[in-house]
Formats: structure tokens, sequence, C-alpha cells
């Protein structure tokens, strides 16, 4: 399973999207930046490779810093 936290974004919100694909998570994503935040994932070309590089495994240190509230 993989996960985004919007925080690791600089948002403070506390959403997660959740799935077992970069493009399942990512759909999640664009919605709720849309909804949430007024912005746009997809048509952003800053965006999509920030959001992108924070999706990982929930096994890994990336996962373990974002639900410690850890930032690098």
């Amino acid at each position: 399973m993989k996960d985004f936290h919007c925080r690791d974004a600089g948002v403070s919100c506390d959403f997660v999207a959740t799935g077992n694909s970069k493009q399942e998570i990512l759909a999640q994503v664009a919605r709720h930046a849309q909804q949430a935040h007024n912005m746009s994932v997809v048509t952003g070309p800053l965006m999509l490779p920030k959001v992108e590089g924070l999706i990982h495994d929930e096994s890994s240190e990336a996962h373990r810093r974002s639900t410690s509230g850890f930032s690098p």
C-alpha cells in the first residue's frame, strides 16, 4: 500500500490518500486539491512531479516521518 500526506506538500491539512498505485492516489489527490485547496495538480507542471515524489510505501522511512510529524 502507498500513501500521500497533504501536509508533506507544505499545506496545513490532514488529508491522506492511500492506494495500491500512484495513479489511484493521484486521482484522490487531484480531487482533494481542487475541492479543498482550489488547486490543480494535473495541470500544474511543477505540482505533479512534486506530488508524485511525495507518494511512498507505507513501510518506508518517509511514511514514518509523515505520520510522526517530523520533516527533514
